[in-house]
């Protein structure tokens, strides 16, 4: 009885871990025989746990989508994995994500052991988001799509979406996604784009209407040591649209202490600097001068005074 239950809790981490399983590859890795298998997946219907069966030489197991969310398995790695992603979410850029990662958090650290508790921790505390420059545009992701992407990436199958780009100019995508990277308040896909023949990162928060096609496919060869190193070569190498430069009527220390994070300040004499930023959005140039705490000019680019002028206006509303 032992045995036949512990095979069953591995049986069922096997179809969490998997979309579809075929039967013969499935017994194998139990070590069991195909008839015995099936009373297997028939015990954990009983449990409660939708498990769909393809008949024929092909045939196979899947878990499918139930009424309820039954019971999942996790290791200790998947444990801390989740409390670790569930804590960083809490303060997400996703729609509507933090509320539901709270409560969620709160479930799993209630039954968490202490050792585990300790080691998600411990992770926790040593790990250093990456802000790069520009870090200020927090754009909105939904979390329907990003599941979706995602998804698509652990089953292997193609995707297909709209994708807008920074030049507004938008397309259909036909691709074959690889992994998701989170860099600072920003998503990432790596994919292989079908049409271009050539991999991409896509800003998830300019993809809309992911759908998967069905079809799956072996997966290729990435031109770098990993996803997060794409992305980053991806990123750093892009065109950026705006060049800012502004001259500020305060010393130069002063300025990088505040905004040099984020910008290049250069000292032009004791009592004045001048900032450079290179960013793809002006809304992180106009708050990182407001926050020097000083006056400033607008050497570049003209788009920049006409968001500064829109800005003032209607800061200037509110105060009447």
């Amino acid at each position: 009885m032992a045995n036949t239950s512990s095979r069953t809790l591995r049986l069922l981490s096997l179809l969490q871990t998997h979309r579809y399983w075929p039967g013969t590859e499935l017994a194998e890795r139990l070590g069991v025989s195909v008839r015995t298998l099936r009373r297997d997946v028939d015990r954990l219907r009983e449990l409660g746990y939708p498990v769909e069966a393809n008949r024929g030489v092909d045939g196979g197991y899947q878990l499918a989508a139930g009424a309820a969310l039954p019971p999942l398995l996790i290791d200790d790695e998947e444990a801390v994995a989740l409390t670790i992603g569930l804590q960083n979410a809490a303060q997400s850029a996703v729609a509507g994500l933090a509320e539901s990662s709270v409560r969620a958090l709160a479930k799993v650290t209630q039954v968490m052991p202490a050792r585990l508790r300790r080691r998600a921790e411990a992770l926790r505390a040593m790990t250093v988001p990456v802000e790069w420059g520009g870090g200020g545009d927090r754009s909105r992701v939904d979390a329907d799509v990003l599941t979706t992407v995602a998804l698509a990436c652990r089953d292997t199958e193609r995707l297909r979406f709209a994708y807008t780009a920074a030049d507004r100019n938008r397309t259909d995508r036909h691709v074959e996604p690889h992994r998701l990277v989170s860099v600072g308040r920003r998503w990432y896909l790596v994919a292989y784009d079908l049409v271009r023949h050539d991999w991409r990162s896509f800003r998830i928060d300019r993809l809309t209407a992911p759908h998967p096609t069905g079809a799956r496919f072996r997966s290729r060869d990435l031109p770098a040591a990993d996803a997060a190193e794409f992305v980053r070569t991806q990123v750093v190498n892009a065109p950026r649209p705006y060049e800012v430069e502004a001259v500020v009527d305060a010393p130069a220390t002063v300025v990088r202490e505040r905004v040099g994070q984020w910008s290049t300040v250069e000292a032009i004499d004791e009592t004045h600097s001048r900032v450079r930023m290179t960013v793809d959005t002006l809304s992180w140039p106009i708050l990182a001068l407001g926050v020097t705490g000083a006056e400033f000019r607008v050497v570049g680019p003209p788009e920049l005074v006409d968001d500064l002028r829109e800005w003032g206006a209607r800061f200037v509303r509110a105060t009447t």
